[in-house]
């Protein structure tokens, strides 16, 4: 008798997300099971008795999920359960902080996606300022731009040392070079807008970031991305549901949050599907255990932002 799939999903929150044990239920996995307030310390523990109370082919149809809101939290304890693990005891592992790596990988495939079907063009060279980048999604999808070339600068609503200190963190452990600008005034954010190629809204949910007038003043801006679905929209005159539609009065295409958000939903469908037994390989003894965050989640959604189903 086939052993049932398993999913252990570890999150340092106070609880385990709905939204990802529903989509790990969608996907496949027969049993979710969640682990709170998980420390660093004790991802290894957990990990080794996931993978030493199966046999190897029990083990195959086992997997970890890392919630929390923490990126860095995150891609750490991701490590330190890849770490834990060794042949033939050893299987996939996810991470996907509050949803921010899908969705910010989502994001970032919509705007490569319209850049070059509207202007011909990369994100390499582009200049692309992120409002809201120290939340998980304003900052993983700064280092994912920042990966491809980008010119990227975090845009610091309140404290410019803060977003200084987070861009040092960053800049250092993916060997980027994420800039720093204040956009603490209406003043300074069109002295921003005017030197952007693509604007990323990744602000807490009903803040608006930038105003209809801002965009009319502006020429250079191409693409305006807005992951806020809850009103007032961080980018205003962005509907939810465009997808790289011009927004009124302007010669900027605007994507909106559910636009973002069905790519990143079939993302991490895909990604926690990828994680189970393959059914179709004929020696399950070949397949090798995944480790997949920003960078599997954004290789995937460029590739079906490319070819829509």
């Amino acid at each position: 008798m086939e052993k049932p799939s398993i999913l252990h999903l570890f999150t340092a929150a106070k609880h385990a997300s709905p939204f990802d044990v529903n989509m790990a239920y969608d996907a496949g996995f027969d049993k979710i099971m969640p682990y709170v307030h998980v420390e660093l310390s004790e991802v290894k523990g957990l990990t080794q008795d996931a993978i030493f109370s199966r046999s190897p082919s029990g083990v195959k149809r086992e997997g970890i999920f890392i919630g929390g809101r923490d990126i860095d939290v995150a891609m750490q304890m991701l490590h330190a359960a890849q770490n834990a693990m060794f042949a033939p005891f050893a299987c996939s592992v996810f991470a996907d902080p509050s949803g921010a790596f899908t969705t910010a990988a989502a994001m970032i495939a919509k705007v490569e996606t319209h850049l070059k079907a509207k202007f011909g063009e990369d994100l390499n060279g582009k200049t692309i300022s992120v409002f809201g980048a120290t939340g998980p999604v304003g900052g993983c999808a700064a280092i994912i731009a920042a990966k491809q070339g980008a010119n990227v600068q975090l845009v610091a609503h309140n404290s410019v040392p803060r977003v200084e200190a987070k861009a040092r963190i960053w800049n250092s452990e993916y060997q980027i070079n994420l800039q720093t600008v204040d956009g603490s005034s209406d003043a300074n954010k069109a002295e921003i807008l005017a030197q952007t190629d693509i604007a990323i809204s990744a602000a807490a949910a009903g803040v608006q970031v930038i105003s209809r007038d801002l965009l009319t003043q502006v020429k250079r801006l191409k693409i305006v991305a807005d992951v806020n679905a809850v009103a007032p929209h961080g980018v205003q005159g962005v509907g939810v549901g465009y997808d790289g539609v011009l927004i009124t009065d302007t010669n900027i295409y605007g994507i909106g949050a559910l636009a973002i958000g069905q790519l990143k939903y079939v993302t991490q469908h895909q990604l926690l599907k990828q994680m189970l037994p393959q059914e179709q390989t004929q020696d399950s003894s070949r397949e090798k255990p995944k480790y997949l965050e920003f960078m599997a989640a954004f290789n995937l959604a460029r590739e079906l932002s490319k070819n829509p189903s």
